[in-house]
């Protein structure tokens, strides 16, 4: 199944999971963790990606605060650790480790130069900036949390971005997702779906709200997404 590597950045270095696909050389996506860390949900997607002819790697975002964060959504105790993470968590930061990994897994000798991105929760505003941010040839974001404080980065996309939002979505209101749709729906590189009854983290598989029927759907779409702009 998966491994771990070392990712350097300029200030240090971190770990990162990593599930190989059977093919000799494939595209990669970084997968952006949720405020839960790299945990087995983290860990699922990556090996369901490889499965699907995916270099998958899942950077642990939250090294700085504490390494090896692997905790989940099933405690009132987790939930208060998670948003302590959340709270002490540099975004930009965030941001400049994702462009790190990039950099590594693009020369990774079974990575073939293409990769994507895909985040969650957290990971979904992270897959927003990293689409606006670094040369990812394509990235995903799941019901992203705070975009409507950063829309004005849009212009600065260049390569395709879609958009999971989730509209009742208790982390992102209404007035937010009507910032998010205004500024974004109609942008050259933007794919923007909505998810009619469905709350935060519906594809997130045994949470609260994970709803198969519309995860499914999103993931899909994603795939397609991938496949059309990865190969």
């Amino acid at each position: 199944m998966g491994e771990r590597i070392t990712i350097t950045a300029a200030d240090g270095a971190f770990d990162a999971y990593v599930a190989r696909p059977q093919a000799a050389k494939a595209p990669a996506i970084v997968v952006i963790q949720e405020i839960f860390g790299v945990n087995k949900v983290m860990r699922d997607i990556c090996d369901d990606l490889a499965a699907q002819g995916y270099l998958a790697v899942c950077p642990d975002l939250f090294w700085r605060i504490e390494p090896g964060i692997d905790i989940t959504d099933q405690s009132e105790a987790e939930w208060k650790k998670a948003f302590e993470l959340f709270n002490a968590f540099d975004v930009d930061q965030g941001v400049r480790d994702i462009r790190a990994t990039i950099d590594q897994v693009r020369k990774d000798p079974a990575c073939n130069g293409k990769v994507g991105a895909v985040g969650y929760c957290l990971g979904g505003l992270l897959a927003f900036l990293t689409a606006a941010r670094t040369d990812a040839d394509a990235s995903v974001s799941y019901y992203g949390v705070g975009i409507e404080n950063r829309v004005g980065e849009a212009e600065k996309l260049t390569r395709p971005l879609l958009m999971h939002v989730a509209e009742e979505d208790q982390f992102v209101p209404k007035a937010a997702q009507a910032v998010i749709l205004q500024a974004l729906k109609h942008h050259p590189q933007v794919e923007l779906h909505t998810y009619p009854g469905r709350d935060h983290a519906f594809a997130r598989k045994g949470g609260e709200h994970y709803h198969e029927g519309d995860a499914g759907q999103a993931n899909t779409r994603t795939l397609a997404f991938f496949k059309k702009a990865l190969g």
